[in-house]
């Protein structure tokens, strides 16, 4: 049998209890830095039987394909658009995810960035930080009675709907896997339109879309220009799903009102247009960090791919949640 010299890589800056707990019971190579190295990272995952990432490392066909050891992969977040779990499910091997365990912070860091835009928050602290006290340049808006429209209503969406129901708003939503008669959406009392129906009303809109093949580039000039004059848009999910340039022209012929983005089409991205725009909040993907968060996101993850190198089925697998024995395309 082949030495197998490490149970457990992982390749991203993933710490906490839960790793803590991997290492007490099995071999862990902790190199938060290993992936920028393509081809370092393509030889150390030969030598494992787990692989634990965040969303930097990108796990492809070619580096599934090298690791003929492997049993599971384990993505500490939400998205697996830098996973290719098909073709790891086609080999045998589990990929864990945590679909839920971030979700209320992903949903609060929403709900900031709608009250920031409406209110002019970081350009009032800013100036008012410069010495002045410019309080009619500052005069904002108020969230209360309008229309929130939510594009994608997974999890986050749901969690967003629901606490801007706290503030009075009313909620549209869009998605093509949901029916009408969906229970959370009858929580949050939302109405389930089109997407160029909900850019059309909604003072608000909130993007918690994952990046598919449907998806990228979803969010172009002609729905940018659809909106309601003068909407916020908010993009807490894939940057990719946006066309930056074209919700940068559609900010300066004044269509969309403000912009608040968590994530970009390139991370980190160049600094352009967007950065120098005064009605643009910009953050450095950073919805899903809070201490909570990570803690669960952590402990979901490393207590998967415990079960899984024990021989037990992962709780929160895409779909395969045991191993079968390898296959080479």
């Amino acid at each position: 049998m082949k030495d197998i010299l490490t149970d457990i890589l992982i390749s991203e800056n993933i710490q906490g209890a839960g790793v803590d707990a991997l290492g007490a019971r099995f071999r862990v190579a902790f190199q938060p830095d290993l992936w920028k190295d393509p081809a370092l990272l393509a030889e150390k995952v030969k030598q494992c039987r787990a692989l634990i990432v965040r969303n930097q490392t990108p796990v492809t066909a070619s580096l599934i394909d090298a690791a003929q050891e492997l049993l599971v992969i384990g993505r500490a977040g939400v998205g697996l658009d830098n996973v290719d779990y098909k073709h790891a499910e086609k080999a045998g091997i589990v990929v864990s995810f945590t679909p839920d365990q971030n979700a209320i912070s992903v949903a609060e860091i929403a709900i900031g960035m709608m009250l920031s835009l409406a209110r002019f928050i970081p350009a009032a602290d800013a100036d008012t930080k410069k010495g002045n006290w410019n309080r009619q340049r500052f005069v904002g808006t108020e969230l209360y009675g309008k229309t929130l429209g939510i594009v994608g209503a997974g999890k986050i969406g749901y969690l967003t709907a629901r606490r801007a129901m706290a503030f009075g708003m009313k909620v549209l939503a869009y998605d093509p896997f949901l029916s009408r008669d969906n229970i959370l959406l009858s929580e949050v009392q939302a109405e389930l339109v089109e997407l160029d129906e909900l850019l059309a009303r909604a003072d608000v809109v909130s993007c918690h879309l994952p990046a598919t093949t449907q998806t990228v580039g979803l969010l172009n000039r002609e729905r940018f220009m659809s909106m309601k004059p003068g909407a916020f848009f908010i993009n807490t999910s894939r940057g990719k799903v946006v066309v930056e340039q074209d919700l940068v022209e559609a900010l300066k012929a004044g269509i969309v009102g403000g912009a608040a983005l968590d994530v970009r089409s390139k991370e980190p991205p160049q600094v352009g247009e967007l950065e120098a725009m005064p009605n643009v909040i910009l953050l450095p993907h950073i919805a899903a960090f809070t201490n909570e968060a990570q803690d669960r996101v952590t402990a979901a993850i490393c207590e998967d791919v415990a079960r899984v190198l024990d021989g037990k089925p992962a709780l929160n697998a895409v779909k395969r949640a045991m191993p079968m024995p390898r296959v080479t395309s």
